[in-house]
């Protein structure tokens, strides 16, 4: 992203978000009628669609590519005179542990996503506080684990529930995340699918959306709180779901949607659909501040490590480093590798309070503790 190449040359989040939402803002005010590529061009195929897809134009990429990130420097030579005062907001609290490998698998199809300065990105000016993460974790190929990683937080940000119903605004970008990608699919011929789980705290509040098997957990005072339930043909209310669409459920090594996916909600598995869900459940928190940490994985960590383990991980883990918890996201990868796991592996740790302060208070022990969050938004897509 166009905010991380520039954190990465030293600036704070806050201002890097800045840079890049005010470049797409003098960017979308020029003609780009160069980039868009002619009809034969894209490849469209309309014979299996019920109406047409609400989308004018394909693009270039590589070419608006270009055309942004030279935009995007010469913003940041004029900003060295002078940085608006809306681009100077102190760096946000967040300290987040991030680490990813592609593992045995012949290729890493795992995405993620941080934001600690969401409403700097889209030039939001409410003052609600808003932080987003999230992680995808792609199959049958990368490039819906790719678009998801791009699309689903700026379609939250253009959902006009987002100041009123953050929940909901985090469902629709889903849903709309899912019903872009397979029209992209139809046009190029893609077959790959996503998992995805994200966390958007906005004030006090966390509000979490998923589909899949990829998850997000709370710990609390040491503590582990279930959050969500992942979306799995096994359970009985989405195995009756992929029933009535017509579709079956069958065991092959493991519980299989229609003999194939192992998931049974997803961006993308356009020849699945409407069997795996492009629907995602949402639910919400109040944050009191006696929260420690989020993390965020796929499943390739969840598959081995259990939750009731992962709060004794991250103690030990600050206990020989000292308090120090930017390295944990790779400690518990390694973990998860050592118990056998063979697939990508993505974990990302968003400590909620100061590590050094987890180290002096001490945890109280590992476990589940009854989950303070409001009831699931569910949803039972219909065939259309």
């Amino acid at each position: 992203m166009s905010w991380l190449v520039v954190s990465q040359r030293g600036a704070s989040p806050p201002l890097a978000s800045s840079l890049a939402h005010e470049a797409v803002s003098q960017l979308l005010q020029t003609d780009l009628s160069e980039f868009r590529k002619l009809p034969g061009q894209e490849e469209e195929e309309d014979d299996d669609e019920e109406e047409k897809a609400p989308v004018t134009s394909v693009l270039d990429a590589k070419g608006l590519a270009h055309t942004f990130f030279n935009r995007l420097w010469e913003v940041c030579s004029q900003w060295q005179k002078q940085v608006p005062l809306t681009a100077q907001a102190p760096p946000g609290p967040w300290r987040v542990s991030m680490h990813a490998i592609r593992n045995t698998r012949r290729k890493m199809e795992d995405r993620h996503v941080c934001l600690p300065a969401f409403n700097q990105l889209f030039g939001l000016s409410d003052p609600m506080d808003r932080a987003y993460f999230a992680v995808f974790d792609g199959h049958g190929g990368v490039d819906a684990a790719r678009y998801a990683a791009v699309h689903v937080h700026t379609n939250v940000a253009r959902q006009p529930e987002l100041p009123t119903d953050p929940a909901r605004a985090l469902r629709e970008a889903f849903r709309c995340t899912d019903e872009m990608f397979l029209r992209k699919a139809k046009r190029e011929r893609l077959q790959s699918g996503t998992t995805g789980v994200c966390a958007l705290i906005a004030g006090k509040t966390l509000h979490i959306a998923w589909l899949g098997d990829s998850q997000v957990i709370l710990v609390q005072q040491g503590q582990v709180v279930k959050l969500m339930e992942p979306h799995r043909p096994e359970r009985q209310d989405e195995k009756e779901r992929i029933e009535a669409l017509g579709g079956f459920v069958s065991h092959m090594d493991c519980w299989r949607v229609n003999g194939t996916l192992a998931v049974s909600r997803a961006i993308g598995d356009v020849f699945q659909k409407p069997y795996v869900s492009g629907e995602a459940d949402s639910a919400s928190q109040e944050l009191t501040g006696s929260e420690d940490y989020l993390l965020l994985a796929c499943d390739g960590f969840f598959d081995v490590v259990p939750h009731q383990e992962v709060a004794g991980l991250v103690q030990s883990h600050l206990v020989r480093q000292q308090g120090g918890g930017l390295q944990v996201a790779e400690e518990l990868v390694a973990a998860a590798r050592e118990r056998g796991s063979h697939d990508n592996i993505t974990v990302m740790v968003v400590f909620l309070r100061d590590p050094q302060d987890l180290l002096k208070g001490g945890a109280q022990g590992a476990g589940d503790v009854p989950s303070g969050l409001s009831e699931p938004e569910t949803s039972t897509p219909q065939r259309s």
